[in-house]
């Protein structure tokens, strides 16, 4: 499990981008009523302050009456990870992960259209394992365990001197930056969480949580631009994460912006069998004759695949030893339908889907494209050096596309 889905304080810091009252487990719990009129009004009303923790047990009461919505099995999803965070016992921490995770399925199934939800569902194991270690510093990682529970029952300046501590005795420790940051968040000191998400970044530029929880003060202060900026390297940094995209969807939904990638309608599909023939599957309507909307083109798509299946993976990447579906296949693919369909003078427009794909191709962006909208297993293993090389061209591309739900 990532660090990230341990604790509930960060996450709600980085993707709610609200404020987060930290609950201390010795604080007398609410009393729980069978009125599921009075349970609702104050559990609403502990929700909306972010006390979780005593939340929990009328969320479960409302639960057991059989008056339970979307809401209530997310809000005690949270609260059950908030309990998890704050007990010692490790088995019992694994069964309040295990609900936890229970809690916020179900809510999916009810329609719950948070964007947090998929990722808490993924972040959490199945299992309800504890996170694998801060730091291979027994020292450093004791003390970030540590600093951890003061965190969770509110004690900031504690927590803060543990988590620097943890740094001072392991200088590679991301989380004890990170989390020094939220503490600073916490308390409102923006400038200072500034400061120490900045750390958190430089120690490791390639994980995409520290841009992301540096949007939050952002968003506090309504700096929506910068903080939008933020999202979206978070996003390019690890773009099949789903705490990033929640980042970049959350902030669209503040901002009241569309988040999305152009529709690109491609109507073929390409499968193989054990031997490695390609069976190609092309919708029909693709080769109906009067179109002259470059449809027709579409043929090339499945015969491209087929060759590098057969023979040019293996040219390609000598050092793999097992087909894999590549960038460069897809981007050949495509090219070569936009190839076929632009150079027959019978062509009088492009289908729209066609028109968006030579866009794309002209301004550069068609592997961005194809990495961030069409990535398989195979075409996301070649993002890493994809990003290294082209950093540029995945921003601009999330700028003028996904940002504007693929309009342009």
């Amino acid at each position: 499990m990532s660090h990230c889905a341990a604790r509930i304080p960060t996450i709600l810091f980085c993707v709610i981008a609200q404020a987060l009252t930290v609950v201390s487990p010795l604080r007398a719990q609410p009393q729980v009523s069978n009125d599921p009129n009075e349970l609702k009004r104050n559990s609403d009303a502990l929700v909306r302050e972010k006390r979780y923790l005593e939340a929990a047990p009328l969320l479960e009461q409302l639960i057991k009456l059989g008056v339970a919505d979307a809401g209530t099995h997310f809000n005690l999803g949270f609260g059950l990870v908030a309990e998890a965070a704050t007990t010692s016992d490790s088995a019992k921490r694994a069964a309040l992960r295990i609900r936890a995770r229970n809690e916020f399925i179900q809510a999916k199934v009810l329609g719950e259209k948070a964007p947090i939800t998929d990722a808490m569902i993924e972040g959490l194991p199945a299992d309800g394992s504890d996170a694998k270690p801060f730091s291979e510093n027994k020292a450093a990682n004791d003390l970030m365990n540590g600093a951890e529970a003061l965190f969770s029952q509110g004690k900031m300046d504690e927590a803060l001197a543990a988590y620097q501590k943890s740094l001072e005795m392991d200088p590679k420790l991301y989380h004890a930056a990170l989390f020094s940051g939220d503490v600073y968040m916490h308390l409102g000191n923006f400038d200072q969480a500034e400061v120490w998400y900045q750390k958190a970044i430089a120690i490791d530029p390639t994980k995409e949580v520290g841009y992301r929880y540096s949007a939050t003060p952002l968003m506090k202060q309504q700096k929506y631009d910068l903080a939008r900026d933020r999202y979206v390297e978070a996003y390019i940094r690890e773009p099949y994460n789903k705490f990033a995209i929640a980042g970049l969807m959350q902030w669209g939904q503040v901002t009241k912006t569309q988040i999305g990638n152009p529709q690109i309608n491609i109507p073929t599909d390409v499968s193989f069998d054990e031997k490695g023939n390609a069976n190609v599957k092309l919708d029909a309507s693709a080769l109906l004759g009067g179109k002259n909307d470059g449809s027709f083109a579409w043929i090339v798509y499945g015969g491209t695949r087929s060759i590098w299946r057969k023979e040019k993976f293996a040219k390609t990447f000598p050092q793999e030893k097992q087909y894999r579906h590549s960038l460069e296949e897809e981007t050949e693919a495509l090219r070569g339908v936009l190839s076929m369909a632009t150079k027959d003078k019978k062509v009088k427009q492009l289908s729209p889907s066609l028109a968006k794909l030579k866009q794309l191709n002209d301004k550069g962006l068609l592997e961005s494209y194809i990495l961030l909208a069409r990535a398989d297993e195979g075409i996301s293993a070649d993002y890493p050096d994809y990003l290294a090389h082209n950093h540029d061209k995945l921003s601009q591309y999330v700028m003028e596309y996904v940002l504007t739900n693929g309009r342009k």
